[in-house]
């Protein structure tokens, strides 16, 4: 089912979500325990005074907690998408399939039993653990006659998940001075994050969208299944290592920046396919707008349940994505 038929139809709902997404912008950017007014903002952004308190605010904080929200939300929709395109199965996602588990447990062990603090390292670091999370279970997937089944990507997914969880939890109850460095960032979170953060990861992330969208085409031949696609002359191998990719620096970046924020890469691309129908090239960049405009809203909303105190984005995007989750699982099982 998808409402949009046509490409101009697309093109326009593509607009829309370009305007929504400039507008939560400038909310979270003027909205919070202290209000801003346009002119300030305006003034904050185009003509930098950093003698005036409020321009400072908005400049060193509010702006860059949007914009890593942006691309924060962005990532985890197009890398669950892809990981749904591989598998075959509407519930994969980089939280579910051990993935964000996995930089997660890189990233506490470098902190914790390392002390490794520099941004550029930890990036690495991340990267490293989502790689070995997705090699991890997609190895165990494909055991058997059978080869990889939706089924059993699922449970590999949800058993490494649970195992690096484990070890995770583990350090930080031998290591209980690690875990006040890191607990701030194991709730899933961005506020408190700085510009350089995002600098970091961004021209991965910016290329890895790029690269996506390039192929959606391709991507579109795989939902054909594998004998289809080798008939249409599709290299199914080096597809499959390029979208891996993809997902290993999204996912990765995602985690060295935010922590593990989950859910995000569920419920995105099912509402992208939902306006645009199974087109990935459409798809894709659907993902991007909706991504970012879903976890800029839900931790505009974390800032005013408890005021002045935050709640972490983190749980936000669970509350929105747990019921979510159940209601795909059980249409997938009524079927």
């Amino acid at each position: 089912m998808n409402v949009m038929n046509s490409a101009y139809a697309r093109a326009v709902g593509a607009a829309i979500c370009v305007i929504v997404l400039l507008g939560s912008l400038a909310a979270s950017i003027m909205l919070g325990a202290t209000n801003f007014g346009w002119h300030t903002a305006w003034q904050a952004i185009a003509q930098y005074d950093p003698t005036v308190s409020d321009q400072v605010i908005i400049r060193t904080t509010r702006v860059p907690r949007a914009l890593i929200a942006a691309v924060i939300g962005a990532s985890l929709a197009v890398a669950g998408a892809i990981m749904q395109i591989l598998t075959r199965n509407p519930l994969a996602s980089p939280s579910v399939l051990g993935v964000n588990a996995g930089a997660t447990l890189f990233v506490v062990t470098a902190a914790t039993v390392f002390s490794v603090s520099n941004m550029q390292t930890l990036m690495w670091i991340a990267f490293l653990g989502a790689m070995t999370a997705a090699v991890t279970v997609y190895a165990l997937a494909t055991i058997g006659r059978d080869g990889m089944t939706p089924l059993k990507v699922i449970l590999a997914g949800s058993a490494m998940a649970a195992l690096f969880s484990s070890f995770t939890q583990g350090l930080l109850v031998l290591n209980k001075e690690g875990l006040n460095s890191v607990l701030f960032w194991l709730t899933g979170s961005i506020a408190g994050r700085s510009p350089d953060m995002l600098i970091t990861v961004f021209p991965y992330v910016l290329l890895s969208w790029v690269a996506a969208m390039l192929l959606g085409r391709d991507m579109n031949v795989l939902l054909m299944g594998e004998d289809t696609a080798k008939g249409l002359g599709q290299r199914i191998a080096v597809i499959r290592v390029l979208a891996g990719i993809i997902v290993i620096i999204l996912a990765g970046a995602s985690v060295s920046v935010a922590g593990p924020i989950g859910f995000i890469g569920i419920v995105i691309p099912h509402i992208s396919r939902f306006f645009v129908g199974i087109d990935n090239r459409w798809v894709l960049p659907y993902c991007i707008l909706l991504g970012a405009i879903l976890l800029i809203l839900a931790d505009l909303v974390a800032r005013f349940i408890r005021i002045p105190e935050e709640i972490p984005v983190g749980v936000m995007t669970a509350i929105i994505g747990v019921p979510f989750f159940m209601y795909i699982a059980r249409r997938r099982l009524a079927k």
